[in-house]
């Protein structure tokens, strides 16, 4: 059925385009346009006129008669009227009859334009940003290594780091990536001297009292890290512990472990005569064959206890961190998974060594440009060979140097869009499938395409609707699409700012560094399980659950939750539902001092609803955010502000929903008062009443649509690496169609997304 909906779909198009049929010009038949034109000449152009602008929109010049050419002006007309913000309220208004037809009048005649004449947009040149880089690395060479951390950091345009407007090329940029490439290529072949260095792992802040998900449940007070041995060899671990121990509690035992397997457990005595604290080092040698291992340090929990079995005492000992020196008496570069998947064949003896190199390398390329490679691909990189076989004296050293040109060829670095042959400037094409397999792994994984999916692609089937269903369930499910987690949700949702937020510490003396761990791990948890579980993006409104710790649930309030590991739990009976209840959220929509009804209520409408307030007037002086400002005290000075006619016509927008989240302190804490009662009711423009956390997520799910429309501009941004025009929201609404069609899952906004015009093809640049 889908593929037969997309075969109508595709041939309909090409029919209008070439018969040149207008399909509005049938939906404006009859009253729609002149209902239209009568309602803004009597309700709208007072303001919008080409003398006053307000809002910097005129309609005196755009007669619905002539959509086409004002497309741009009427997606903001259709927007704002089935938000129900205009007309503003208090001034006269049609009736609610009238406004929904002509809502339904614009979406259908908006829609039907983008179907006969769709603009996809002519996306620039994408340079793969920081994150993309190290997972392409990650996929093609098996070196799972934060390799993109010298590189320039990534600029951010419409809220993300991977548009490829913004990801421009700088001399620094070129010198990073030759450095990255040849150490990279190195450390993959196994070409590097053996010398000894000491690398040192720091613990992850907020970790002390935590289980780590990669030790036993037993341990606290870990690190986790990963670290690549470069020869089978002997190292040193040296592991640095901090801690107090009380006399009756006999000597902490240091669990460490090298890929989840215990390498020693030590008697981590303390000595109890120096002020009952200190700190020590651990020196444990080992030998290791060449590769990554995860190394792994903690306390077990059974040795913090007090002889009469008194509390846990958790907490008391920590790891700092761990040193990696070697490697000493180094016997080769071993059979790491990089060797293993680089040297699929060795040259015999007289055997002419292109073949084999030719053999490694066409796999290699293939992979790292995202298509099939030719002749000049290969000459090119056999070149390369020859350059580093004579050079390094080995076949090892021309590979070597042949796979550092495969990572700074711009077919690695950059996602570059190709006209097809004979495709005119401004025609629209559809991707080829080894470009749709390369925007489908970009989107989803944050890396380059796969074998199964390069296969299809070859093949050209990846396409075919039943295999591009069948493809993205299986991308959703490969713990991959956890970079879909980290880098949508992450900046979306802000969660990239907790880390580097720092509450009052006068204010907020219980915030600590556990608990911004914990805020971190709970959203994020929360975002895996909803894509990988398929639920309903609602509940990101209204979810009745969440994960928490010990250590976040007690700040939650919430009761018969123990150790440091996360679990699902029920928030049934509390006002924390949805990702408006996380403390993640709560604590980025506020000042460092106290709470911000408007950062909150801003972010709720630029990032659930998708209508950001306009920039205050450049005369207004903002609110202070010194901790002096009470709730209630804050409630009057917004209620002060409103009173200037100005300020009132984003802030009776603003207030309302910010208002309803202050029974949530600025780090996200439940409170009930602070210098009196605290109020959290408000009424918007329209005189829907909010009252609370709970009124407030009533108030989104009455407003779904918006909501749904929002996240998939939000998603569809993010996966076309581009911002979205005015005729792209066509696609946005046809993406929320089927989404409410599937129930709401995610996997149903996924599928639309790949479905959609902006997704599938491109326009041909004018020049």
């Amino acid at each position: 059925m889908r593929e037969q909906r997309w075969i109508c779909r595709t041939l309909l198009l090409a029919w209008l385009c070439l018969a040149g049929c207008s399909v509005p010009a049938l939906a404006q038949g009859g009253g729609g346009a002149e209902l239209v034109d009568a309602t803004v000449s009597r309700y709208c152009v007072a303001c919008h006129n080409d003398r006053t602008l307000v809002a910097g929109l005129s309609l005196a010049e755009a007669p619905a008669a002539e959509l086409a050419g004002h497309t741009d002006v009427f997606e903001k007309v259709l927007r704002k009227l089935r938000a129900g913000e205009m007309p503003p309220a208090g001034r006269p208004a049609p009736d609610a009859g009238t406004l929904d037809a002509i809502v339904s009048w614009l979406e259908d005649s908006l829609d039907g334009l983008a179907a006969a004449a769709p603009n996809p947009g002519s996306p620039a040149i994408h340079r793969l940003n920081r994150a993309e880089y190290a997972n392409a690395v990650r996929d093609l060479l098996a070196l799972d290594l934060d390799h993109a951390m010298d590189l320039p950091a990534d600029d951010s345009g419409y809220g993300f780091d991977n548009i490829g407007d913004v990801l421009t090329v700088s001399p620094l940029h070129v010198e990073k990536y030759i450095s990255a490439a040849r150490r990279i290529s190195q450390q993959a072949v196994g070409t590097q001297t053996p010398r000894p260095v000491v690398v040192r792992h720091e613990a992850r802040r907020g970790t002390a009292g935590e289980a780590l998900g990669a030790l036993p449940l037993n341990v606290r007070g870990g690190l986790v890290t990963t670290h690549f041995f470069p020869f089978d060899a002997d190292y040193t671990l040296t592991v640095r512990v901090r801690g107090r121990r009380s006399l009756d509690l006999p000597a902490p035992k240091l669990d460490v472990r090298l890929d989840g397997h215990r390498v020693q457990l030590i008697d981590a005595d303390f000595d109890v005569e120096e002020a009952n604290q200190g700190t020590r080092n651990f020196e444990i040698p080992i030998t290791v064959t060449a590769g990554e291992y995860e190394i792994g340090a903690g306390f077990l929990t059974e040795y913090a206890r007090s002889e009469e079995g008194a509390g846990q005492q958790t907490g008391l000992y920590s790891v700092d961190y761990v040193l990696v020196g070697g490697p000493y008496d180094a016997t080769g570069p071993g059979e790491t998974p990089s060797r293993q998947r680089i040297f699929r064949c060795r040259p015999s003896a007289g055997e002419p060594e292109h073949l084999c190199a030719r053999e490694i390398l066409s796999p290699l390329a293939r992979l790292a440009y995202r298509r099939g490679v030719n002749d000049a691909d290969l000459t090119l990189l056999l070149e390369l060979f020859d350059m580093g076989r004579e050079d390094g004296g080995s076949f090892e050293a021309g590979i070597e140097m042949a796979l550092s040109g495969v990572l700074m060829s711009p077919s690695f670095l950059f996602r570059n869009a190709t006209t097809p042959d004979g495709v005119a400037a401004g025609e629209v094409y559809q991707l080829t499938d080894f470009e749709l397999a390369s925007r489908l792994s970009f989107f989803l994984w944050s890396s380059i395409p796969d074998e199964p999916l390069l296969r299809l692609a070859a093949a050209g089937r990846l396409s075919e609707p039943d295999e591009l269903d069948r493809q993205i369930v299986r991308m959703l499910a490969d713990p991959r699409a956890s970079s879909l987690v980290e880098n949508f949700g992450g900046q979306w949702l802000h969660l990239r700012n907790v880390a580097d937020w720092t509450p009052d510490p006068e204010r907020f003396s219980d915030f600590d560094e556990p608990l911004r761990y914990a805020f971190e791990r709970e959203t994020t948890l929360f975002l895996e399980h909803l894509v990988r579980d398929d639920r309903s993006v609602l509940e990101l409104l209204d979810a009745d659950y969440t994960f928490v710790n010990e250590r976040l649930a007690e700040f939650y309030g919430l009761e018969d939750v123990e150790g440091g590991y996360f679990r699902r739990v029920s928030l049934a009976g509390t006002d924390r539902g949805g990702i408006l209840g996380h403390g993640s959220v709560l604590m980025v929509t506020s000042y460092p001092t106290r709470s911000s009804p408007v950062l909150r209520g801003k972010w709720v409408l630029e990032n659930l609803l998708g209508a950001p307030p306009p920039a205050p007037p450049p005369d207004v002086p903002p609110l202070s955010d010194t901790a002096e400002q009470s709730a209630g005290s804050l409630r009057e000075a917004l209620e002060q502000h409103r009173a200037n006619p100005a300020c009132a016509v984003c802030h009776a927008r603003l207030d309302p929903l910010g208002f309803a989240l202050e029974t949530f302190d600025a780090v996200g804490k439940r409170r009930s008062e602070e210098s009196g009662l605290v109020d959290a009711s408000g009424a918007l423009p329209n005189g829907t009443v909010i009252d609370g956390p709970a009124g407030l997520r009533d108030v989104l799910l009455s407003r779904r649509q918006e909501f749904v429309e929002t996240l998939a501009d939000r998603l569809l941004t993010y996966a076309v690496g581009r911002g979205l025009e005015a005729s792209d929201q066509p696609a946005v609404r046809e993406i929320r169609r089927r989404v409410e069609a599937g129930g709401h899952q995610f996997s149903a906004l996924v599928a639309a997304i790949v479905d959609s015009v902006p997704f599938r093809f491109r326009r041909a640049p004018a020049s």
